[in-house]
């Protein structure tokens, strides 16, 4: 058994959450602080991604503990951002030991959003000093950060999060920035793929789609490459290995695949990191297997919750709105 954590809450000591917004020029970034450091990994699934320091997060390579991750949008200028948060760490002495001093490692990746907004103005090193400087506890979620400009298979895309606690003890956490080639609903029906997934009080923000008129066709779409992306990270306070992580982070996809239809596409610049926040000593392989499939799970809600809390912008309608503009 497991049970779902309380949105808007971050569930371990350690890990914050921050967001940069930029509404003008519908952009921004989100930083995941980690105060102690976690072991770092990543599963890229996606055909054109855009990634920072992801070599190192490898099983195989030597640095284990990461101290932040970015996720953000301005495609390829937008890792810059990185670069402001190495600077808000290595002001508070946070990072890689070596003999000139901490080293911060901050991974990150990129999702497409140039635009979209009024200005050109792709998050830059002061917005991901900001990102790091607002870090709390509490997430929020919908049309900030990194999910400020995002869309999802033709609707407003967002930040979302989900986890659940397993009665082992251990939690598992997603957060995801939703900017996705795929729909996250059935054409068809108007329904979220992931809604199996909801609790009752996230099926209280479903739209009435008693009236809803569906489309024939599932899988039609315009040509886009290189501008839609899903960016996640799955974390949990299990001791994991690093190899583990990466497992971990490998079964997470299956989140994506749940929530969104297209997935993985050659257009897509789809991964999944995870962040495994104990002591690294590694976890018998019934409770890794526990572990990713309740992280795939919560993926999957937190795509749903990005998306049921996402406001429209500029012409581009919310899920919500649209099924209503659909019914009349």
């Amino acid at each position: 058994m497991a049970e779902a954590l309380p949105p808007g809450k971050v569930p371990f000591l350690g890990l914050k959450v921050g967001h940069f917004t930029d509404l003008k020029a519908l952009t921004g970034c989100t930083v995941l602080l980690l105060e102690e450091g976690a072991i770092g990994a990543v599963d890229v699934r996606g055909a054109a991604p855009g990634t920072r320091e992801t070599d190192l997060l490898s099983p195989e390579n030597t640095v284990e503990r990461v101290q932040a991750l970015l996720l953000t949008g301005g495609s390829a200028f937008g890792l810059g951002a990185a670069e402001g948060v190495v600077r808000y760490l290595r002001e508070r002495g946070l990072g890689f030991p070596t003999p000139a001093g901490p080293v911060p490692i901050v991974p990150a990746a990129v999702l497409y959003d140039l635009g979209r907004g009024r200005a050109f103005r792709p998050p830059d090193p002061e917005a991901g000093y900001l990102a790091a400087m607002a870090a709390r506890e509490e997430v929020a979620e919908g049309s900030v950060g990194a999910g400020t400009g995002a869309l999802a298979g033709g609707v407003k895309g967002g930040v979302g999060a989900a986890g659940y606690r397993l009665e082992e003890g251990y939690a598992v956490y997603a957060l995801v920035a939703v900017n996705s080639l795929g729909r996250p609903f059935d054409p068809r029906t108007g329904r979220l793929y992931a809604e199996a997934f909801l609790t009752e009080e996230e099926r209280a923000l479903l739209p009435d789609l008693t009236r809803y008129r569906g489309e024939e066709e599932a899988y039609r779409y315009p040509f886009l490459p290189g501008q839609s992306t899903t960016l996640a990270a799955v974390i949990t306070d299990a001791p994991l290995t690093k190899a583990q992580a990466r497992r971990l982070a490998i079964m997470a996809q299956d989140g994506i695949a749940r929530a969104i239809r297209p997935a993985h596409t050659p257009l897509d610049g789809d991964l999944v990191f995870a962040l495994a926040l104990g002591e690294g000593r590694g976890v018998d392989p019934y409770l890794l297997l526990r572990l990713g499939a309740y992280a795939a799970d919560a993926l999957a809600r937190a795509i749903a919750r990005a998306v049921l809390l996402a406001e429209g912008m500029l012409g581009v309608p919310a899920y919500r709105q649209l099924v209503r503009k659909n019914e009349e």
